[in-house]
């Protein structure tokens, strides 16, 4: 039998969205502020030569500064305010929540609920400012041993700095509007409208190289195959859920009798998203950026080897990028999933697991089948980023069209579509309970 929420989906259709003016107004919220995004990643910090950034991005599009420059929507290759967007504020992300299961104060923070969350966030942001500033500050050394400044001058240093810090916490603080007053997660929102905007330009140029000869018709077939595929298995495995059936036995509360219910507690198998390849790419992206940007005539073997080393397709990159992704998913399921806390709290509500007794052993079984499920993600998530890019490598096709990336555009969209139908089945639950009162005073 569908349950309430299944029948308000069913009847969900163009009419309800009219009706959500609250809705309307988040998406319009959200769409304007993309779209101050995507401005912001055309308005460039002074002194940079352009000829030299078009040379230099046509000669290294590979690799991961490629990747990179997918990540911020071309913001990197036009040297923008922007150039860093969000990465500074995730990589800050990952040292907190690495910290927060290590330092002891901030474990106490992280159990004080909302009001010690909201000091967790702040310390990531003053984090976030710190590695902006280190970031920006190597950015314009190596510009200037490169040669991308025009005229090379003391204060060059300070105003990239200035102008980096001030696109990132602009980018940051855009988030988080977006995530409290749009629809979907901020963060990850800027970063796919970043990748989308790159698709075209993408799909552009693989069709000049069909044209001139540079890619087989066939290849072009096959890779575009491989595209519908990755997006096939993305929904597929992120819609994927592990039903564990949980019973309720009759009970009394109060004066009244409770008869027994029969439900399941979801377990998806990718409960991570899309956090891990971000991660993932944020740590290995900023260094390998940094030494292509350092001048050749300056660059010592190892530096170089170093460029190399960690270009996709090179087993070093696939095991370190691998390991990466793997980590950070068992790191980040074991963040957001208790199997004692909801153990707990099922035997506070009467209810039980078929075949195991509440309590210890509800946990133990709980951890024994988010642990398999974490590994299954996992792999999926590992095999899916790596094999794609690796065959892009080979290829020479642009980063956009890649397993990551696809990965977080299908998946982020995914989300706020899951979102937007969340807010119209409450809309139309308080349709509901309004028409109760009205009949209720009649």
């Amino acid at each position: 039998m569908a349950s309430l929420s299944d029948k308000l989906t069913q009847r969900m259709d163009f009419s309800a969205f009219s009706k959500a003016k609250d809705l309307q107004k988040r998406l319009l919220f959200t769409l304007f502020a993309l779209i101050v995004f995507r401005l912001g990643t055309y308005i460039p910090f002074p002194g940079i030569n352009p000829s030299f950034l078009t040379d230099f991005f046509s000669e290294n599009s590979g690799g991961l500064l490629g990747m990179f420059n997918a990540f911020t929507g071309g913001a990197l290759e036009r040297m923008s305010i922007l150039a860093l967007n969000i990465m500074p504020y995730i990589s800050a992300s990952i040292i907190v929540q690495l910290g927060a299961s290590v330092i002891p104060s901030l474990m106490a923070l992280k159990k004080e609920g909302e009001s010690g969350m909201r000091k967790i966030n702040q310390y990531t942001r003053y984090l976030t400012v710190f590695i902006t500033i280190v970031q920006a500050f190597f950015m314009a050394k190596a510009l200037e041993t490169a040669g991308a400044v025009i005229m090379p001058y003391g204060m060059f240093e300070l105003s990239t700095v200035v102008s980096l810090l001030g696109g990132t916490m602009f980018v940051v603080w855009l988030g988080e509007q977006i995530t409290a007053r749009g629809v979907g997660n901020g963060a990850s929102l800027l970063i796919m409208t970043g990748i989308v905007a790159g698709i075209p330009d993408a799909f552009v140029r693989i069709l000049e190289e069909t044209k001139t000869g540079a890619m087989s018709p066939m290849t072009l077939i096959g890779l575009f195959l491989l595209t519908f595929v990755i997006i096939y298995i993305v929904v597929t495995v992120e819609m994927a859920q592990r039903r564990i059936p949980v019973q309720y036995p009759k009970r009394q509360m109060g004066n009244r009798m409770m008869q027994g219910a029969n439900s399941h507690l979801p377990l998806k198998i990718n409960p991570t998203g899309v956090m891990p390849p971000i991660f993932a790419s944020a740590i290995m992206a900023i260094p390998v950026a940094i030494v292509q940007f350092t001048s050749k005539e300056n660059t010592s073997e190892f530096v170089a080897n170093l460029a190399v080393w960690f270009s996709p397709g090179n087993w070093l990159y696939i095991c370190l990028f691998a390991f990466l992704i793997m980590f950070f998913t068992f790191f980040y399921t074991g963040i957001q999933s208790n199997p004692t806390e909801t153990a707990e709290n099922l035997k506070k509500q009467g209810g039980f697991i078929a075949g195991i007794r509440p309590g210890k052993n509800t946990a133990e079984y709980l951890d024994y089948v988010i642990t398999r499920l974490t590994l299954l993600g996992a792999v999926y998530l590992t095999l899916l980023c790596i094999l794609p890019e690796t065959l892009i490598a080979t290829l020479g096709v642009p980063f956009v069209l890649g397993g990551t990336t696809l990965l977080i555009v299908v998946s982020v969209t995914m989300d706020t579509v899951t979102q937007i139908q969340s807010h119209l089945i409450a809309h139309q639950y308080e349709g509901l309970i309004k028409k109760a009162r009205l009949k209720g005073r009649l």
